[in-house]
């Protein structure tokens, strides 16, 4: 039996899942890690401490599993994606803390490439609207505030990555500086069409080209894990950010199949083939994870706060005092008793794009308790995703696609039965569950499995994906419709 190793770096924790060859989890290794919130809209990591730990849970996932890296047929990547990274290409040291995707410092420059008219132009070329979100003014930024960093990259001294490209340079011990496609989409800086480093987005943002890794298709040999770091190299054989390794691992490998991730955030991908398909509602259009050099899309949409507003519930209320408690307190009433919380924590992403938003809560009587506040909290995950599947439809039925039929779900909250079966009550169509709800981990190690033959084609991993449960829709339409337009009203309520 082969085994696939998929290292998952995400943006609370890294984790470490070896499957086997069917796609079965064979056992999981997990770390926290430390966050750094260094002033307001700022958002760190060490990225020191990102590599140590996911070494540690690579080790540790083996010796929990009593598999020798030598039983390992690849390793697979995946990772939060827009998190950026710039470092010393002789000492591997990095200039500054990584800076994470929720980070808002970037949005000054943002507003410089909007007064300077190239939205347009950006949106064209990347798919992407301009927004801090993306990594290419993060990295602008680092150049332009790191005493001497814009000399050292002028100079060729510098190298930048995503965390699966520090990991890759790690792991080679540098001797990879690689990325995927997946995750060059999402720096603003790539073109989406010739899947190359666009010169005019470089010159745009003052970033020479000699910092920049080299891009390969998500299936694909990245190099081999030097052979002490786990008894044996490894061959790298895949790579993905997190959202478009989640779509891989959900078999969503055909156009009109759409997933959606219910983590920190909740990210809500359509795949739409070998299409470029721009949105008119507030999506972006991102690279899928590809296994040969043909450009594969999907449009995306990305709630900033989605799990997250549970851990808000948890350390900001003190109203649980652990996660799991959270489905039993709203439980506990029968409905949020008209209570709508809109968590704009960072603002509010697709499809309403709003940075100025801030958080509320409405609908507030002298009846209201912590488990209305609870409830309302855990629906506003679904309120979220609820408005990017409808912006979804409606491009789609712009373009002509076939309507989405079912939501195939995963990550963290979606263990969560009254979420789903909300989810299905406000969507009207089946929310599926699937058996390994570590999609994220799977799709990577799938991707790997292609490169190192474990797999032959796609087809294979359709066969063994499989659901769990199916939540069907229980709602009338029409009380849907109006639970939609209560959520939008209270979105408007959050912009001053």
């Amino acid at each position: 039996m082969p085994y696939l190793l998929a290292l998952d770096q995400g943006t609370s924790s890294a984790r470490s899942i070896l499957f086997d060859g069917h796609g079965r989890i064979v056992a999981v290794a997990q770390r926290e890690l430390a966050q750094m919130y260094p002033k307001p809209g700022w958002v760190e990591h060490d990225p020191m401490e990102i590599w140590r730990i996911q070494l540690a849970t690579a080790q540790d996932v083996l010796a929990k599993a009593g598999v020798g890296a030598r039983e390992v047929s690849g390793i697979g990547i995946t990772n939060q994606r827009e998190t950026t990274v710039v470092w010393n290409r002789k000492t591997g040291i990095p200039i500054h803390h990584a800076i994470v995707w929720q980070d808002r410092r970037a949005e000054p420059a943002c507003v410089a490439l909007r007064a300077s008219g190239l939205e347009r132009t950006i949106r064209d070329k990347t798919g992407l609207i301009v927004d801090a979100y993306f990594s290419g003014t993060k990295l602008q930024w680092i150049l332009d505030n790191v005493p001497n960093a814009r000399a050292q990259a002028t100079n060729g001294e510098l190298a930048f990555g995503t965390i699966d490209t520090w990991l890759i340079w790690q792991l080679t011990q540098g001797r990879v500086h690689a990325t995927d496609v997946s995750n060059a989409s999402r720096t603003m800086l790539f073109n989406v069409h010739s899947n190359q480093w666009d010169a005019e987005l470089l010159a745009a943002m003052g970033i020479p080209a000699n910092l920049l890794p080299k891009v390969h298709p998500s299936a694909s040999h990245f190099g081999e894990t030097s052979a002490s770091l786990l008894g044996h190299a490894i061959p790298i054989g895949g790579v993905a950010g997190d959202q478009q390794s989640a779509l891989f691992g959900q078999a969503c490998f055909k156009a009109g199949m759409v997933k959606n991730t219910y983590g920190t955030g909740c990210f809500m991908l359509l795949h739409t083939g070998q299409q470029f398909q721009t949105s008119s509602n507030g999506l972006i259009t991102t690279s899928a994870a590809q296994t040969g050099s043909a450009p594969e899309f999907a449009l995306e949409g990305s709630v900033f706060v989605g799990g997250a507003v549970v851990q808000w519930l948890r350390d900001g209320l003190h109203a649980i005092e652990g996660s799991h408690e959270v489905q039993a307190l709203a439980q506990s009433v029968q409905d949020s008793g008209g209570v709508l919380v809109v968590p704009a924590f960072t603002g509010l992403g697709a499809p309403y794009w709003k940075p100025d938003a801030r958080g509320s809560i409405t609908g507030l009587t002298r009846g209201t308790t912590l488990a209305h506040i609870a409830r309302a909290a855990l629906e506003s995950i679904a309120f979220q995703s609820a408005a990017l599947l409808s912006a979804m439809r409606r491009d789609a039925l712009a373009a002509g696609a076939a309507a989405v039929s079912e939501l195939r779900v995963d990550g963290g909250a979606c263990i969560n039965d009254l979420l789903m079966q909300f989810q299905a009550d406000l969507l009207g169509i089946p929310v599926i569950r699937p058996a390994v709800t570590e999609t994220t981990a799977l799709g990577a190690a799938y991707l790997a499995g292609l490169t190192t033959q474990v797999y032959s084609s796609t087809d294979e991993l359709s066969q063994l994906w499989r659901a769990e449960r199916r939540f069907l829709p229980t709602l009338a339409t029409e009380r849907a419709s109006e639970l939609m337009e209560r959520w939008e009203h209270a979105v408007c309520q959050t912009v001053l």
